[in-house]
């Protein structure tokens, strides 16, 4: 289970690690800006958890490999895309879903890493916290990425994000639970949250909103 939860956090912070950079190079930032924003986006969450939990310094401060492999991923996207120059221009619609399936995985991933981590500090009989601490792992380094970018953060305005990230971590924290294997459940709570997060994406589903004319706002 544990050696499992690694390789899984190994690969959501690659994934997280893309979606930033793509977002960076979109935006056109510099390389600096896209290793930033990038390393931003993969432990931002994490390091956010690791507060609420007291764990001081958090894992990114002390843990290399997971510093070193989102900027190693963060370096290769930029190579890839000065090598394919006008790649963003002309396939801008692959460029929109590879992002946005590299954020939905990586949130699954984290989700369920958050959760996780809530159980073995010995917060198991509170799930509001354990799946809180799991919601916060997977939206808060993309939050982090956008306001950094000048953007309203996506979590609070467009499709089903933090909704899915607590689905795959109540489902994940209920299986825990009920005693079902760890490998089992942890997938079960990956598949749910990037199921979700990529529905909502394609058909569009939003939570419910205010519209509120142009003419009438106010701020």
């Amino acid at each position: 289970m544990e050696f499992m939860l690694q390789c899984a956090e190994l690969v959501g912070t690659i994934a997280f690690a893309l979606s930033g950079a793509l977002l960076a190079i979109e935006k056109r930032l510099d390389i600096f800006g896209i290793l930033l924003l990038s390393i931003v986006t993969a432990l931002g969450g994490g390091t956010i958890r690791d507060l609420l939990l007291g764990i001081t310094p958090p894992k990114m401060f002390y843990s290399y490999q997971y510093l070193a492999l989102a900027a190693a991923a963060a370096l290769i996207t930029f190579l890839a895309a000065r090598r394919s120059r006008g790649i963003f221009g002309r396939f801008q619609s692959l460029m929109d879903a590879l992002f946005v399936f590299s954020d939905a995985l990586g949130l699954g991933i984290f989700a369920v890493i958050g959760t996780e981590a809530g159980l073995a500090a010995g917060y198991g009989d509170n799930p509001f916290l354990c799946i809180f601490l799991g919601m916060t792992t997977g939206v808060g380094g993309g939050i982090l990425r956008d306001i950094m970018c000048g953007d309203i953060p996506f979590v609070l305005r467009k499709h089903i994000y933090a909704v899915a990230a607590i689905a795959g971590g109540l489902v994940f924290y209920v299986l825990i639970r009920t005693g079902l294997d760890g490998t089992l459940a942890a997938l079960a709570g990956v598949v749910v949250t990037v199921a979700l997060r990529l529905l909502a994406w394609h058909y569009r589903w939003n939570l419910p909103r205010v519209q509120v004319p142009e003419e009438e706002k106010t701020i």
